[in-house]
């Protein structure tokens, strides 16, 4: 309930306050949407309130202060994750006793507080400073390699395991929070390869200092690699010949690589590398079409398609290929002409794409009924211009479609008849209980369903009587 109304737009100040004297958690939405000052806060009996409005820039530094000093290592913690702590204060978190504090820090922190912690003792330390986005490059580049920095000493599994030690990935330890696979045989290896995998996937991280891990044992690593936009041709080449597929996948989806690559990658029928390629938004329209053809892409806007010009637009609707053309279906700003040729496509998947789309009439939409039935029915239930007596009639249709009964009970135009109809459908009953077009009498009936999603759809509908909502209150 404190969570439903700190995010009200109409919530005032005073309510605010009012709200997180009594429940404090609520304070990171309050803080978040401006409704608190530093003075409407007690620090000292409100810690958490205290370190929500920190997070938002707004506190008295002095507070930070008294809670880097704090006993309790979660309130630390999350005081390290703030940005803009005065220097003394990072400086006392940098030395914290509980090296989750000082690892939430060097996520967050400034550069100069960066540099000192990529030197750090402890590894998983050292991971943080190589994900942090304000860590100098140079720094990141002796991450990655560890060169010029004194060798790791601890790490969060030898902190806790005899080694040489690896981390059953069915741990059934319920208090045990190692990732799975982790692994130290004195070297700190899992730790070291997760500091690489996040250098790599830094993006302040240089070029040259990256371009050597294309031929790395790890296939997570190549893939980190795969997917920056700044490496040098003859690097992507070698990905391109990767042996992983996953590697390639990741590869095939990354803008920077040429257009030869995304040629031979089109060949390639390793596992998602075709797929990953379709999303890639330099694709040319004659790869596109071609893999179209052999590749399942389900209802989704490619990137590619999303930006054709008006003249592909037009040369992707005269396609021959129904795959293609259902392509283009997904976008909803297609003109109206192009819409309408779509509309009448002799192909069931090109018109349940195109069936969604803003600006169709009522007398296209039940000529996509009439023609293609149950194949149709669900997406045109989606569609924003359905009319109600449309939408009722969807719900009588022989045989069935359970998946519109779904779409029509959240539909904005949907009558009470259509309700009634979908409230038979188990999936589509707690939708159609929250919907504010459902009668009076029936919304107070579901109060007492014997499905409790039912139950509190139906205490939220909007269109409950507020004398019923009186007898449901103590």
């Amino acid at each position: 309930m404190a969570s439903a109304l700190a995010s009200r737009e109409d919530l005032s100040h005073a309510q605010a306050v009012a709200l997180v004297s009594r429940v404090e958690e609520s304070a990171g939405r309050l803080a978040y949407e401006h409704k608190l000052t530093a003075a409407d806060i007690d620090p000292a009996a409100q810690p958490y309130a205290a370190l929500a409005l920190l997070h938002e820039g707004v506190g008295d530094p002095e507070r930070a202060r008294r809670l880097a000093a704090d006993p309790v290592v979660e309130r630390r913690e999350q005081l390290a994750a703030c940005s803009g702590l005065p220097f003394d204060v990072a400086e006392t978190l940098a030395v914290d006793t509980d090296v989750r504090v000082v690892a939430e820090l060097a996520l967050w922190t400034a550069p100069e507080v960066a540099v000192r912690l990529a030197g750090h003792p402890h590894a998983e330390v050292r991971r943080a400073v190589a994900a942090n986005e304000a860590t100098p490059p140079a720094v990141l580049a002796a991450l990655l390699t560890g060169e010029g920095l004194p060798p790791a000493e601890r790490c969060l599994v030898c902190d806790r395991e005899e080694t040489p030690y690896v981390h059953d990935p069915e741990c059934p330890r319920l208090d045990c929070d190692l990732l799975p696979g982790a692994s130290c045989d004195g070297s700190h290896e899992s730790t070291i390869h997760g500091i690489r995998e996040a250098a790599l996937r830094n993006r302040a991280t240089p070029a040259e200092a990256v371009v050597g891990f294309a031929h790395h044992t790890s296939p997570l690593l190549r893939g980190e690699l795969a997917v920056r936009p700044d490496l040098p041709s003859e690097v992507y080449e070698r990905l391109a010949a990767d042996h992983h597929p996953g590697v390639r996948a990741d590869l095939a989806e990354n803008p920077a690589i040429e257009d030869a690559l995304i040629r031979m990658l089109a060949a390639d029928r390793g596992h998602d590398v075709q797929r990953r390629l379709a999303h890639n938004p330099h694709l040319p329209l004659d790869v596109l079409t071609g893999l179209a053809a052999t590749t399942k892409f389900g209802p989704t806007l490619l990137p590619r398609i999303a930006a054709a010009s008006p003249v592909e637009i037009e040369e992707l609707a005269a396609s021959p290929h129904a795959a293609v053309r259902m392509l283009l279906a997904q976008r909803h700003d297609l003109p109206p002409e192009i819409r309408d040729a779509l509309a009448i496509d002799p192909d069931a998947k090109v018109v349940k794409s195109i069936a969604a789309h803003p600006g169709l009439s009522e007398a296209q939409l039940r000529a996509m009924v009439d023609r293609h039935g149950v194949r149709v029915i669900a997406r045109v239930a989606t569609n924003p211009d359905a009319s109600p007596a449309l939408l009722e009639g969807l719900t009588r249709h022989e045989p069935p479609v359970r998946k519109a009964f779904r779409e029509v009970a959240r539909h904005r135009h949907t009558s009470a008849p259509a309700l009634l109809a979908c409230l038979t459908d188990r999936q589509a009953r707690p939708i159609a209980a929250g919907h504010p077009s459902l009668p009076p009498q029936v919304i107070a009936e579901l109060l007492t369903d014997t499905e409790w999603q039912v139950v509190e759809a139906a205490a939220a509908n909007p269109s409950l009587a507020l004398a019923t909502m009186a007898e449901l209150v103590p």
